[in-house]
């Protein structure tokens, strides 16, 4: 059975205090919340992910780096590996995310390599992808979310599908306000179900969790979790109050 899945991520927000007193307050929300094959991930800012993951050492929280870089090692001024990751004992890496395509320009091609080192390390992944407005609105979402998963992730084998998440996120409803309705998540979520089946089998595709990804708030969570292709949420500004975050939880 696939697992339910609550990640948070927090991008460039919260100094080490911050980060501290929000794993904490997570971790006493999370304490009083029956899990029941529901996993909640947090993801800070690199600098703060040891201190993070040592605030939260005890609770069923997991803590994933936001982002990687391709190469082992070398002459890359202000990246990490994923053995570094791996060295301070993560297990779990965001690729893919639409604001790493966005700003710093990272394509499939880039992004396929990526996911090859995290695997490579033994990292789970949690990959992301998502259309453009412009997409929506020309009815060419289903080609560009086909593109970037066949480009991106669809070169893995099937065994490999086991440490893999996917996270669909439509770049509109990010950060603005917007959000797909539960149908419209549905729909997208139940045809990369179907493409994923189709290019492996129904196992990888009943296996994998998909998450949905953009404005989820405790006011809609709960309906959008309710639809069956989608598995839970990669939770951007909410993740950053744990009042918000932990009734997210509650609604899966």
């Amino acid at each position: 059975m696939r697992s339910k899945i609550v990640a948070g991520n927090w991008k460039m927000n919260k100094t080490l205090k911050e980060s501290k007193e929000l794993a904490n307050e997570l971790k006493s929300v999370v304490e009083n919340v029956t899990l029941d094959n529901t996993r909640v991930i947090v993801a800070p800012t690199f600098v703060n992910l040891t201190r993070v993951s040592e605030a939260v050492e005890g609770s069923a929280i997991e803590v994933a780096a936001q982002n990687m870089h391709q190469a082992d090692s070398g002459a890359y001024t202000g990246e990490i590996s994923g053995e570094m990751l791996k060295g301070i004992g993560l297990n779990s890496v965001i690729l893919g995310h639409s604001e790493r395509r966005a700003y710093f320009g990272e394509d499939d091609a880039l992004l396929a390599s990526k996911v090859d080192a995290a695997l490579k390390n033994n990292l789970e992944i949690i990959f992301c992808f998502g259309e453009e407005l412009e997409d929506r609105k020309s009815d060419n979402h289903f080609n560009v979310v086909g593109s970037q998963l066949k480009n991106g992730i669809f070169h893995l084998p099937s065994d490999a599908w086991k440490n893999v998440v996917l996270a669909y996120e439509p770049v509109w409803a990010i950060g603005t306000g917007e959000t797909a309705s539960p149908e419209q998540a549905q729909e997208m979520h139940a045809f990369i179900r179907n493409l994923i089946e189709e290019t492996y089998n129904e196992s990888v595709a009943d296996n994998v969790s998909i998450l949905y990804g953009g404005s989820v708030k405790p006011g809609n969570a709960e309906e959008i979790f309710s639809k069956p292709d989608v598995d839970g949420g990669l939770i951007g500004g909410a993740a950053l109050k744990a009042e918000d975050f932990g009734a997210i939880i509650k609604a899966i």
